[in-house]
Parts: structure tokens; C-alpha cells; sequence
């Protein structure tokens, strides 16, 4: 009776696991990549891998979480269409040649992404923790009206206490502060951390909190974005997280080196637009409506174009991913890619591989240590793929490089969030800057080659001197890298 018992369970659970590898494949139409690395969980750990699937395997790509209605209220909708329609008639009147060589891509950002172009912005660069927050604090000390603050990872920690704390000052002086964090990305974070900003006036609120205590099924869908708008008219966007270790000071990654910008100019506007969205969507009953104050107009003297792109799981286009081939393609001379993490899909990968065997100088900087495991092998695995075509890999060994940047023939670039990873383009919510400025490439080109000092040159023959032990780690990375 007993055997009879666990035969029966055993049936149950193999047709529960057909049933789940059925809607992987039938129902969520996913990338096939991803398909078989589900499948393969599936397969392999019949019951947790069914737990796994529901906490990390859900699509939200058919799933409306932002609502875009109120941006005819600020204009972006008509302001879109414009643009839209003068490129389309050749009657657009772009401000800087260099812009209007890129023309096809500032098209396909118009039309499938809302994403406004403006040729009006000023552009400053941070590469060290203690800079980007040093000219931050400066901004925050001089608002008058509003501070929305939003980042992935926010520590309760020496940095973060203290932005807490001036933040509260500038509450308490009647200036509006919103701030947005990712549970995920800031575990352990709890709005009482921020009692006393509230108790001033400022306001907090969680993307995708977890409904049931210690259980969030959609914690794999992680707001990645790091925004900052004062008064309308400063923005900041990049890779620095709130943390102690973004200064340095963590023993484990030493130095932390990332990259970071500082907008002027109308380009604030699309930033804004994304913090209100991405509020709105966590707030539900606090939202922010939409006013004057918060898109201020200015005249300003600045001339560097650029586009803020977005994308999501909700998204029905990887439109980052789509810039970063688009500008790929484009290379006559030279890509500069500066990436914690490499696992491009196959897309992505093909690009690269095409452009170093056509002679592009492709140059491709990561970090010597990990921070995750299985994506530091995965990447490994990768990047020997174009080292075969002649690429050339950088090992940042000075501390630790977090910058997300890439650099085309040393002219047109693009500065954010997003990693060359598939959870970037597919799984988190992301923001990019593209950038259609000569001197501001000539700049991000010439961070790059100043880093290059602070590394070892990763040639073929030291990619092939690695013991079996990491090639057996890079192949189970790379099998999962899908869903990593």
C-alpha cells in the first residue's frame, strides 16, 4: 500500500511538472534560451523548481503598470509626434549635425519608446562615489521646491543616514521630498528607517513590496533605475547606488568605480516623467499629478543632445538592447564597453562578434572579483566568444568597475543603468541616457583609456591557461545564464 502511495506521488509530480514545462512553453512564449534553462529547472528539481518558477519565472510582459494618459497633460504626447512627423517629412531641424547622423535611431526611440529629443542639456561626469555625492548634496541643499529621489539599493548605513538626515532638513524647510527604493534591491530597508522624514513632510513609498511577509513573487522584476530630479531642473542618472561601499569603503570590492551623470537642461523633463511614473505606480493612493512646477521651462545656452530610453518587463520591445546594437552597428572605428556583468543573448553577442571581424576596434572592460557568483563565471564563458574574433578584454583589477557605458568611435554614447545582461533588457526596469555629443563621447572615450592603466589585458592565451575547475564553473553559468 505504501509503495502504491509514493508511485501515485510520483505520478502526480511528473504530471504537475509536465503541466508547468507546458505553460512555460505554450502560454508565456518566452526567448527559447530562457525556455529550456526553465525547462531544465524543471526537469531537474521537480518540486522547488515549480516554487522557483513562480517566484522568478513570471511574465509580465502582457501587464499594464504604468499609466502614460497623463503625459498629454505636460505635452510629451504632441511634443512625440512632432518630432515624429517632421523626421518622417525631412523637415526636422536638428541642432547638431552629429544628431542628425543618427537620425534612424533617434527615430526608432521616438516611435517605440516615447522618447523625447532634446538638443538643450549640459552634461557633467562622475567616475568617484565621493564627487557624485558631494555635487548631489550641493543640488539637494539648494531646492526649493521639489527632491525625488529613487535608487535600487538604499543603505541604512553612513551615506545613507546622512542623506536621510538633509534630506529631513529640506522637508522641514518646505521643499517636497519623494523617495522611491526597490525591496529587493534594498533589503532590509523598512519605511520606519524613514519615520522622521515622514514625520517632516517627506514621503516614501516601496516598488513592489512584498504582500505576504517574506514572500515576494514578483522580487525577480527589480526596479534597477537611479533618478534624482531637483526642482525640474537637475537630474541624475547612472550606476551609484546609496551605500558606503559606492565610496570605497566596503573591504571586499576596494575602490568603487562607476559612472554617473549630471543633466541641465530639458532632458530633466523625460526623468521626471519617469519618476512620477514609477511613483504613481507604488504609490496608488499618494500619487503625484501632474504640474507646471514640476517641467519648468527653461532657456538655456547648453547643445548636447541626447534621449532617456526606458524598458521593462512590461515592455513589449528591449529597446535598450535595440540602442546598443543599433549603435554596434554603426561602428566604423571603435566600441568602448565598460559592464559589471557580460551576458549578451545571442542578438547582442553576434553584433559584437561581426564588428571586431570586421576590424572594429572592440574594446570591453570588467571587473576582476564578483559580486554574484554564477554571473561573474557567466561572463567569463562570454567573453571568450569574442576574444575568438579579435576583441579586446580589459580586467579592471583597482577595485571594482560598475560602470554601464559604451562609447562608439568615440562620439556617440550611452550612460545608465543597464548591464549587458539578459535581466537587464528583459527582467528589470531600466534608464539609459543616449547621447548624441561629440566632445561627451571624446570624454567617456577617454575615461576608458585612462582605466585601461588600472588593468591586465585578458589575451587569449591567459583565457585558454584556465584550469578545468573554471571552465566546468563558466559551462553551468552559461546553461542558466538566461535566467540569471
Amino acid at each position: 500500500m505504501d509503495i502504491n502511495i509514493w508511485m501515485w506521488l510520483a505520478y502526480a509530480i511528473l504530471f504537475l511538472n509536465f503541466s508547468f514545462s507546458a505553460v512555460v512553453i505554450f502560454l508565456e512564449r518566452r526567448d527559447p534560451a530562457a525556455t529550456w534553462a526553465w525547462l531544465m529547472v524543471l526537469f531537474f528539481i521537480p518540486v522547488l523548481g515549480f516554487i522557483l518558477y513562480l517566484i522568478f519565472g513570471q511574465n509580465l510582459s502582457r501587464r499594464r503598470l504604468f499609466d502614460w494618459a497623463d503625459k498629454k497633460k505636460i505635452g510629451i504626447e504632441l511634443t512625440i509626434q512632432k518630432q515624429i512627423q517632421e523626421i518622417e517629412q525631412q523637415l526636422f531641424h536638428f541642432r547638431n549635425p552629429h544628431t542628425q547622423e543618427n537620425e534612424d535611431l533617434v527615430y526608432m526611440f521616438l516611435c517605440n519608446n516615447d522618447a523625447v529629443l532634446t538638443e538643450d542639456n549640459r552634461v557633467d561626469i562622475y567616475t568617484d562615489g565621493r564627487e557624485k555625492f558631494e555635487a548631489l548634496f550641493d543640488d539637494i541643499q539648494r531646492a526649493q521646491d521639489h527632491i525625488h529621489l529613487q535608487y535600487y539599493i538604499f543603505r541604512i548605513d553612513e551615506l545613507g543616514k546622512k542623506l536621510i538626515r538633509l534630506l529631513i532638513e529640506k522637508a522641514k524647510q518646505g521643499v517636497e521630498v519623494r523617495v522611491l527604493y526597490d525591496e529587493m534591491g534594498s533589503r532590509g530597508v523598512r519605511k520606519r528607517h524613514f519615520k522622521e522624514l515622514i514625520r517632516a513632510g517627506g514621503k516614501v513609498e516601496i516598488f513592489f513590496p512584498s504582500k505576504i511577509p517574506l514572500i515576494n513573487l514578483r522580487l525577480n522584476f527589480r526596479n534597477h533605475r537611479k533618478l534624482v530630479i531637483i526642482d525640474g531642473k537637475i537630474g541624475y542618472v547612472g550606476g551609484f547606488n546609496v551605500g558606503d561601499e559606492y565610496l570605497g569603503l566596503n573591504p571586499k570590492f576596494g575602490y568603487w568605480r562607476d559612472t554617473h551623470l549630471r543633466i541641465d537642461g530639458t532632458a530633466v523633463h523625460a526623468i521626471q516623467t519617469r519618476f512620477i511614473l514609477d511613483w504613481n505606480q507604488a504609490s496608488h493612493n499618494n500619487d503625484i499629478h501632474y504640474a507646471d512646477r514640476f517641467f519648468p521651462q527653461r532657456d538655456t545656452a547648453h547643445d548636447i543632445s541626447m534621449q532617456i530610453v526606458t524598458c521593462g518587463p512590461d515592455s513589449e520591445w528591449e529597446q535598450i538592447k535595440y540602442g546598443y546594437i543599433k549603435l554596434i552597428s554603426s561602428a566604423k572605428e571603435s566600441i568602448y564597453i565598460q559592464t559589471p556583468y557580460f551576458i549578451p543573448d545571442a542578438s547582442l553577442l553576434d553584433a559584437l562578434r561581426v564588428a571586431a571581424l570586421c576590424g572594429v576596434d572592440v574594446r570591453i572592460m570588467i571587473p576582476n572579483k564578483p559580486d554574484h557568483l554564477f554571473v561573474y563565471w557567466a561572463t567569463y564563458s562570454h567573453i571568450g566568444e569574442l576574444l575568438k574574433a579579435g576583441a579586446k578584454v580589459y580586467i579592471y583589477e583597482a577595485g571594482f568597475v560598475h560602470a554601464k557605458t559604451i562609447v562608439v568611435d568615440k562620439k556617440l554614447s550611452s550612460v545608465g543603468t543597464a548591464n549587458i545582461d539578459v535581466r537587464s533588457f528583459r527582467l528589470n526596469f531600466e534608464v539609459n541616457a543616449f547621447i548624441y555629443h561629440y566632445e561627451t563621447g571624446q570624454k567617456l572615450a577617454d575615461i576608458f583609456e585612462r582605466d585601461m592603466k588600472l588593468c591586465s589585458k585578458l589575451t587569449p592565451e591567459r583565457y585558454q591557461g584556465r584550469s578545468k575547475w573554471i571552465k566546468f564553473k563558466e559551462s553551468i553559468s552559461r546553461l542558466l545564464s538566461p535566467i540569471l
